[in-house]
């Protein structure tokens, strides 16, 4: 398999083989949190090949230290998009749960640009991950990043999706304590 420098090298070259390549390594991947996200395996599948082909268009000038996060975070971006044109259309999808877990501890939309730019809530978010035990943020990304369901990585954590769902009620709690201390209206 054709290592991450190697898929840039062919991006950057043009050369079509650093799509393929993209997909065979990190296709499973990509679907993997579109299908989460969204819940209907045609659009999981177009995200992913969107995703592919906007990371064809950003390489060059961008060069990722890491395809798997780039990759991730455009297959995610392009997941919420579709998603909220989805909603708008009254079509629903995975996501649903997800947002009304992450709405007791997230900053009020109203006004979030007049506190602080969004920058600076990421950074303070970012810290907040790193104060967690490596399980704990394990655990908040999978479920809030890439959106996996709590009955999924209850074998991998060898926990209940009871004890899970509990672990996450409680980092949501403490996340919402330190935004308010920061100033942040939540």
């Amino acid at each position: 398999m054709v290592e991450d420098k190697g898929i840039v090298e062919l991006f950057s070259r043009r050369d079509e083989r650093g799509i393929q390549e993209a997909r065979r390594k990190y296709g499973g991947f990509c679907f993997k949190i579109a299908i989460n996200l969204l819940g209907v395996k045609e659009d999981a599948e177009e995200c992913v090949s969107d995703a592919l082909y906007a990371a064809w268009r950003q390489i060059p000038p961008a060069v990722p230290r890491s395809m798997r996060a780039f990759l991730g975070r455009i297959t995610r971006n392009l997941s919420i998009s579709r998603y909220r044109t989805a909603t708008a259309q009254k079509r629903g999808g995975g996501m649903e749960e997800l947002l009304c877990e992450l709405e007791e501890c997230l900053p009020d939309r109203k006004g979030l640009d007049d506190q602080v730019d969004s920058r600076a809530l990421t950074e303070l978010i970012s810290r907040w991950l790193d104060s967690l035990t490596t399980g704990d943020r394990e655990l908040f990304v999978r479920r809030y990043w890439y959106g996996d369901s709590l009955q999924d990585m209850a074998g991998d954590l060898e926990q209940s999706p009871r004890e899970l769902a509990q672990r996450t009620f409680w980092m949501r709690k403490k996340l919402k304590q330190v935004l308010e201390r920061e100033g942040y209206t939540v």
